[in-house]
């Protein structure tokens, strides 16, 4: 399994809060690190102090504190490398703008 870290306490904050977990307390640690793997749709998560996992690093870490079903996670925890294209809104004018800019760099590259 690979890990993934985030750091950002209200991220931190709304993972807490989407999976209800009554066991974690974030006042144990001065600067907390969400630390977490998906596999066949299970969030496998801990917590480490963000002193700990810089010095032992994020390859090293091996094992979890707790389990997830991912349907009750944020969306930036799926391990999802491929933007979903139909959550872009683009109105005409967004387009219209789009095409001018690709009209005008690729008429330089022309040049």
């Amino acid at each position: 399994m690979v890990f993934k870290k985030e750091s950002d306490p209200k991220k931190i904050k709304e993972f807490l809060t989407l999976v209800e977990n009554p066991k974690v307390e974030l006042r144990r640690y001065k600067r907390p690190v969400l630390v977490w793997a998906v596999q066949e749709g299970t969030v496998y998560y801990s917590f480490w102090e963000d002193d700990l996992l810089s010095r032992y690093g994020l390859e090293n870490v091996d094992g979890w504190d707790f389990e997830e079903d991912l349907l009750f996670c944020p969306d930036w925890v799926e391990d999802s490398d491929e933007e979903d294209l139909d959550d872009i809104d683009l109105d005409e004018d967004d387009i219209e703008e789009l095409n001018r800019f690709f009209h005008i760099n690729h008429d330089d590259k022309d040049k």
